[in-house]
């Protein structure tokens, strides 16, 4: 019998108690069904990887794209699934709100929202108003779902602003307005992530993984208690596709067709998936 969407959520929670989980990012089914087929305990979905997939940059899909987006994903595996949900769709927090209780309704089990406004003259919503947000998406979640968790994402560190101060502030002002677990993509070292850890505490931090050095004990050794992949997975298909093509249409050959994965095999999986 397949999972129902309470399981999900409840799992989903129960994964953030104790100890440090990977939390991979794929931007379509078949990459959620392989992601599950290898064991991972749950998914995300990733707003500049599904972009990507449909021809378009990051940031420019629709609340609508999205959330038929994450339908998909829901149904594709048992596995609990976390929207990347950008600033909501919105900058006013009654914007927020509605664009959240229609996310709730495709059977995620958690959403972020950022603090990122997608305009380069002013990246960065103002403190209050970014507050405001995270309430209301709290609200509205909690008009539908209560037991969906909420993710608060502070983006300054991706927008230049590289002052752990101001982000560990957030980041503890938006765990009080009702966010779950704290985000704050960019950070890397064990000083910054150390910090955060400790002032958020004990809710969870989820750490992006940015460098290749990082590992999943060390930054579980930190505290962290999920480590989430971005677009990094469907960068790295893109690339295997753009080298070969490349290949194919500057040189004539094929030789990087070896290196693809067998027809068969795949196949089989998502013949067993079916």
């Amino acid at each position: 019998m397949p999972i129902s969407t309470a399981d999900k959520r409840a799992a989903f929670r129960k994964l953030h108690d104790t100890g440090c989980f990977v939390l991979p990012n794929p931007w379509d089914v078949g990459s959620a069904r392989y992601l599950a087929h290898l064991g991972f305990k749950a998914l995300a979905s990733t707003s500049a990887g599904y972009a990507w997939s449909t021809g378009r940059p990051d940031t420019k899909v629709t609340a609508d794209d999205v959330i038929a987006h994450l339908k998909d994903l829901s149904a594709a595996t048992d596995l609990p699934v976390n929207a990347d949900f950008e600033n909501g769709f919105a900058d006013d927090p009654d914007g927020v709100a509605a664009n959240v209780a229609r996310a709730v309704t495709t059977g995620i089990a958690g959403l972020s929202i950022e603090n990122s406004t997608g305009r380069a003259d002013t990246p960065l919503y103002d403190d209050a108003l970014a507050v405001a947000r995270i309430a209301a998406a709290r609200a509205a979640i909690d008009s539908v779902d209560p037991a969906v968790m909420l993710v608060a994402r502070c983006e300054g560190f991706l927008h230049g602003e590289r002052d752990l101060t101001k982000t560990t502030a957030r980041l503890v002002s938006f765990a009080e307005a009702g966010a779950d677990c704290l985000y704050a993509p960019g950070v890397s070292t064990d000083e910054e992530i150390s910090t955060l850890v400790k002032a958020i505490s004990p809710k969870p931090l989820n750490v992006l993984t940015i460098k290749p050095t990082m590992t999943v004990q060390h930054l579980a050794s930190l505290g962290v208690r999920r480590i989430s992949t971005g677009g990094a997975l469907a960068r790295v298909a893109w690339a295997g596709f753009i080298g070969t093509s490349k290949e194919i249409a500057e040189q004539g050959t094929f030789t990087s067709f070896a290196q693809g994965a067998k027809g068969g095999e795949l196949n089989k999986l998502f013949g067993e998936k079916a």
